[in-house]
C-alpha cells in the first residue's frame, strides 16, 4: 500500500523533529564546530531508507537549514569573512546534511544495503566538512599542519565516531521486525 503525501510529510516532520533533539544531546562538542551526538543522524537516515532517497535529499537539506538556524549564533561569533561563511553554510550544512539523502539508495538490498546507504552518506557528509575545513577554516589550522591534513584530523575526529555509532543504531533497529515494517511502510 502506498503512502499519502499527508502521511509522508508527517512522517518526515516527526523524523527531523527526532533528529533536532538528538543532535542537543552531545557526547562532545569541538570548538571550531562539529561533535559526536546521540544518534542524530538516524532519524534522517531512516527517513531516506523509508521514502527512497528523492524525498530524503530533500528532508536531509532541509535539516541542514534547521542545523544552520541552531547554530547561527555561534557561526556568527566565529569572525568569518562573508564569502567564508557562505561556504562555511554550503558545504558544512547544506551540502554536508543534504548528502544524508543518500541513505536510502540501497534500501532495497536489506541489511548491508542499509548499512552500506548509511556509510556513503556518512563518507559524503565527511567530505563536504574536509573540503570546507581545507578551504574556509585552513585560517585556524595550527602552524607547521598542512591544512589537508589538520582538516582530515579534526573532520575525523567527530564523524567517524558519528558514522560508526549511526551504522550500530541502525542495524539494531534493523533487527526488529516493527523496524523492517516501518521502513518498508512508504514503498509502493
Amino acid at each position: 500500500m502506498k503512502e499519502t503525501r499527508t502521511g509522508r510529510l508527517v512522517t518526515s516532520a516527526v523524523l527531523l523533529a527526532l533528529a533536532t533533539v538528538l543532535s542537543l544531546i552531545r557526547v562532545y562538542k569541538l570548538p571550531l564546530g562539529g561533535s559526536v551526538t546521540l544518534l542524530s543522524m538516524l532519524p534522517v537516515c531512516l527517513l531516506s531508507i523509508r521514502c527512497g532517497a528523492g524525498w530524503g535529499m530533500l528532508c536531509s537539506l532541509f535539516y541542514g537549514v534547521i542545523q544552520i538556524a541552531l547554530s547561527f549564533g555561534e557561526l556568527m561569533s566565529w569572525g568569518m569573512t562573508a564569502g567564508t561563511w557562505v561556504g562555511c553554510l554550503l558545504f558544512d550544512y547544506l551540502l554536508a546534511y543534504g548528502s544524508l539523502g543518500v541513505a536510502g539508495l540501497f534500501r532495497r538490498h536489506s541489511a548491508g544495503g542499509i548499512a552500506g546507504g548509511i556509510g556513503l552518506a556518512m563518507v559524503l557528509r565527511f567530505v563536504c566538512h574536509f573540503i570546507s575545513g581545507t578551504i574556509f577554516f585552513a585560517v585556524w589550522c595550527p602552524v607547521g599542519w598542512n591544512a589537508a591534513l589538520y582538516s582530515l584530523c579534526y573532520n575525523g575526529s567527530y564523524m567517524l565516531p558519528e558514522m560508526v555509532f549511526t551504522m550500530l543504531g541502525a542495524l539494531a533497529l534493523f533487527r526488529g521486525p516493527r523496524t523492517r515494517s516501518f521502513l518498508a511502510g512508504a514503498r509502493s
